[in-house]
């Protein structure tokens, strides 16, 4: 019954967060803050991580090519799918949920705690609209371009990695990369991303707006909204491969 509880209460934020805003200025000023504190402070350790998983993968997958009968074009290949499937939409999420959820339920857990919250709907402003609504908007048309990032970072330090290690050349890099390019991958990669960037915005700012008690309370609840926003994208990624692949 807690659960249904939470699930309950959840879709009644989501019913106050999508209302016109009160004043366009403020949500256009609040929105670009977003993007910044959400995108743009993300794009460090996304670019990081995705070039060096992908030379990861595309060595891995060269060390374990032992047959003289298999192309070397494979590594290309299997990296390309390897990246563009999984580890770009669905890795990358996953850490930005902990980057980004764990600042979403503390700062607005913090206005919680402190009766910031109250104050705003003591003004008469719609507080779930105000603070919810453009964190969504920033992640839901910010975060296809990270990840769109994070896939050609991925697959050029595959090359790099080859071509660096003497495992396999460029050119059977490209080859590979070339061989059976379908273009749904990328757009199939790219819906998963939008039903991600919904949930880490969403679901923190559940926990922290909900929040009771002090600053301690506020720390689990960023814990809590980071371990549910994980479990909820590893749920929504089998269910949407299923829809969309199968």
């Amino acid at each position: 019954m807690n659960y249904l509880e939470h699930i309950g209460k959840y879709f009644m934020m989501l019913g106050q967060v999508f209302k016109k805003p009160q004043k366009f200025r403020v949500f256009y000023e609040s929105l670009f803050k977003e993007i910044e504190e959400l995108g743009v402070k993300s794009l460090g350790i996304i670019m990081f991580i995705s070039f060096f998983i992908g030379g990861v993968i595309a060595l891995q997958t060269a060390l374990n090519l032992e047959s003289p009968f298999i192309p070397k074009s494979l590594i290309g290949f299997a990296a390309k799918r390897s990246i563009i499937l999984e580890f770009a939409p669905t890795f990358c999420s996953i850490i930005l949920a902990g980057k980004v959820g764990s600042y979403i339920t503390s700062s607005i857990g913090t206005m919680r705690v402190t009766e910031q919250i109250d104050a705003l709907e003591v003004m008469g402003i719609n507080s779930l609209n105000h603070l919810v609504l453009p964190k969504i908007l920033a992640t839901v048309f910010f975060y296809p371009f990270l990840i769109a990032l994070a896939m050609v970072l991925g697959i050029f330090g595959g090359w790099i990695a080859g071509v660096l290690s003497g495992l396999f050349s460029g050119v059977d890099y490209v080859v590979g990369l070339q061989t059976d390019f379908n273009p749904f991958l990328v757009t199939y990669a790219i819906i998963k991303t939008l039903v991600f960037a919904f949930l880490i915005a969403t679901v923190p700012s559940y926990h922290g707006y909900y929040v009771k008690g002090g600053s301690i309370a506020v720390g689990k609840a960023s814990t809590q909204s980071v371990v549910w926003t994980t479990i909820l994208i590893v749920i929504a990624n089998y269910f949407l491969t299923q829809m969309l692949l199968t």
